[in-house]
């Protein structure tokens, strides 16, 4: 249903505590059938480099998001393991853009709030554009408390090439809703971001496909 909405890209959650946890075995049924345009991402929170290639391999992945304190080992091992990389960054003001300036042009930046419970967004919106520095030196997604309602206002605040969005199409956690989903993506297409993706080509592309 995803895919043909129009998302550009679909992600697995290999997180115990999270309520989307999913096996490799679960994810690589998943993601078979979809068309080769989506992105297959599997979200990762400080797992050793051996044990998240291994995973990101049995659920058949493209991509790994990295949502904790992985070293730099780890990003490269991912990436010679043949798997692009998504380094989410929690942070605001000089700190972040110090952070971003860390990583190759090839690894992807997803922005989000890093306040909550859990690792990733919490479903809590919060100051978009503190995240907006980052556009003058490099494209980036966003996450955090996105619906179809304020996505455009995000998208304004922030300057994001690309949006992550998982609880704010929901109906309950870990149980997503068509309807949101389908309000959501028409209101992504209708938002101009910037040519320059780069890493986002065809990653959380949601306004281009």
């Amino acid at each position: 249903f995803c895919a043909e909405a129009g998302a550009g890209a679909l992600g697995a959650v290999f997180f115990a505590k999270s309520p989307r946890c999913v096996t490799p075995r679960q994810a690589r049924v998943l993601f078979e059938g979809l068309p080769e345009r989506i992105a297959r991402v599997g979200v990762f929170v400080d797992a050793p480099a051996g044990q998240l290639v291994a995973m990101a391999r049995e659920a058949a992945l493209d991509t790994v998001q990295l949502h904790g304190s992985e070293p730099f080992a780890t990003i490269r091992a991912a990436q010679q393991a043949g798997f692009r990389v998504i380094k989410v960054l929690k942070t605001s003001g000089e700190k972040m853009l110090a952070e971003a300036r860390a990583l190759p042009q090839e690894v992807g930046i997803l922005i989000e709030c890093g306040r909550g419970t859990l690792p990733g967004g919490n479903g809590a919106a919060w100051n978009w554009a503190d995240a907006a520095p980052l556009s003058n030196l490099r494209p980036f997604a966003l996450a955090g408390g996105l619906t179809s309602q304020n996505l455009r206002e995000a998208a304004r605040l922030s300057h994001a090439a690309a949006w992550d969005v998982s609880s704010g199409v929901e109906s309950a956690p870990g149980l997503k809703d068509h309807e949101a989903i389908r309000d959501l993506l028409e209101n992504a297409q209708k938002i101009e971001v910037p040519q320059h993706l780069n890493f986002w080509k065809g990653i959380y592309e949601l306004c281009q496909t």
